[in-house]
């Protein structure tokens, strides 16, 4: 429900802004806010859990979540809304993060694997049937039921923590010194990077004041960020655990996995309802192949995992989504839904074997006292990763769109089959009785159109490619996963 709520409430903006009383514009901060939110919670959920208790810190999360979910349905101005979206971020953030670790923490390490399949299961399909949900549920009944849905989950989710959840032993509670100065460079740059890929699209990025504002302030503050969790002795962020080469090449790939994922899920359906006119239902329905295979696999792919380890089954899935998104690569206006199904099948089946084996295997070697901090960094990378993919998608799509239109327009110029296109087309309106200048201007405007939707359509191509060779890219990455045993966990803790 934590991932959902990220994408669930994309469709349901144009009645939200209607019924709040503002621009498309100003109701994106819905959206903002929670992801904003989520990503500066992740890295210190390890410092918090230590210090108010794992068992207390998650509960109350569940409860914060929950609240504001039923706050955030019945709010009826944009203020409100935004603090409220805000506190449900936080919480939710806490709840992707602590409930990755205690599920690790609680099954032998022959069972890891399925339970991140299973886990993987929310993660990664919820932003695939999210925009599709929350069509559904705006069109039925009314957005503020997008939020609704979450307080019984959230109730029932309390009262099963409360009876079956324990903090372990080794979680010791740990009081006194916080570095504050860690903390505010922290939010402060993180929070700049993340409202400056967020804000970036709409705002003509670097020809921006605001955005250079925001991407100067997040360079400078994450960069003293960095310089003072690795000097000081009591750091808000254990960044110390990125030495763990098994552990940060997963993160890394696991930050090429929110790139690809995230960047994707944002191109296909804009191509679909943009260019093939497909509505929200059926642009959802074309993209079930992808999130049905990883439905099925995933908890596969976990059983696998003790048996061929992370570097098949991640290398493996490397290649086949590689393969899948360059497939996809072909697309022209024509394509029909057996086009599209195969690439996203493949997709899905090259996902399942990578989240499966990379969340098992980058928490393999992190000693258990350590879980809750490696989760919430493994996590926030992914997040902004995330937003860092859309970001480039959009930018890289309306360049490239205006690049090729530019290079099919001079062509077209120079094209006697575009000139003989345009007289046919002239000759017909004449004969339907428009005067020989209004036939020349429509047949001319027709023309750019058609021009316009061909450069599309080779912009997305452009796009898909790029995330293809992603995959290559962070393919060595690979060779440094490490599988993890019990004993190794317990050396590492001791040293």
């Amino acid at each position: 429900m934590a991932v959902l709520d990220s994408s669930i409430v994309n469709v349901a903006l144009p009645d939200m802004s209607g019924t709040l009383g503002v621009t498309i514009q100003e109701i994106t901060w819905v959206v903002t806010a929670y992801i904003l939110a989520q990503v500066i919670v992740m890295p210190i959920t390890g410092l918090l859990a230590a210090r108010f208790g794992r068992k207390r810190f998650y509960m109350t999360s569940v409860l914060l979540f929950t609240a504001s979910s039923m706050a955030c349905g019945l709010a009826r101005s944009l203020g409100p809304m935004v603090v409220v979206r805000v506190l449900q971020g936080f919480g939710g953030g806490v709840l992707l993060t602590v409930s990755q670790a205690i599920l690790r923490e609680s099954f032998p390490p022959e069972e890891q694997g399925i339970a991140m399949g299973l886990y993987g299961l929310g993660a990664v399909l919820a932003p695939a049937f999210g925009p599709t949900l929350g069509g559904w549920i705006t069109d039925q009944y009314s957005w503020p039921w997008i939020f609704y849905i979450n307080v019984p989950i959230g109730v029932i989710n309390l009262i099963l923590v409360s009876r079956f959840i324990e903090d372990p032993p080794y979680l010791v509670r740990e009081k006194g010194y916080i570095d504050w100065p860690g903390l505010g460079l922290l939010v402060v740059g993180l929070g700049a990077l993340q409202l400056m890929l967020e804000e970036g699209e709409r705002n003509d990025w670097f020809q921006s004041g605001f955005i250079l504002r925001l991407a100067i302030v997040a360079v400078v503050g994450l960069s003293f960020f960095v310089w003072r969790e690795l000097t000081t002795d009591k750091p808000a962020v254990n960044l110390r655990i990125l030495s763990n080469v098994s552990f940060s090449s997963a993160t890394a790939l696991g930050g090429v996995l929110g790139l690809a994922l995230n960047g994707s899920l944002f191109l296909l359906p804009v191509f679909l309802q943009n260019l093939l006119a497909f509505n929200a239902m059926q642009a959802g329905f074309t993209m079930m192949p992808r999130s049905l295979a990883m439905a099925v696999l995933m908890p596969i792919g976990g059983r696998f995992y003790n048996r061929l380890g992370p570097r098949v089954l991640v290398g493996g899935g490397l290649l086949i989504a590689g393969v899948g998104f360059y497939t996809m690569s072909k697309l022209t206006t024509s394509v029909g839904y057996w086009d599209l199904f195969w690439p996203q099948l493949w997709q899905g089946v090259g996902f399942s074997l990578i989240f499966v084996a990379l969340s098992t295997a980058a928490l393999s070697t992190i000693p258990k006292p350590r879980m809750t901090a490696a989760t919430g960094l493994y996590n926030v990378v992914r997040q902004v990763m995330g937003s860092v993919g859309i970001a480039i998608a959009a930018t890289t799509l309306t360049s490239s769109t205006v690049r090729y239109k530019a290079i099919l327009s001079e062509d077209a110029g120079a094209s006697n089959v575009a000139r003989q296109w345009v007289n046919t087309t002239i000759a017909g309106m004449i004969g339907k009785g428009a005067d020989a200048v209004t036939a020349r201007a429509q047949a001319l405007r027709m023309l750019d159109r058609l021009i316009g939707r061909q450069a599309a359509v080779l912009a997305y191509n452009h796009v898909f490619v790029l995330v293809s060779a992603l995959f290559v890219i962070g393919f060595p990455l690979v060779f440094l996963l490490r599988r993890g045993t019990p004993g190794a966990e317990v050396e590492i803790a001791i040293d």
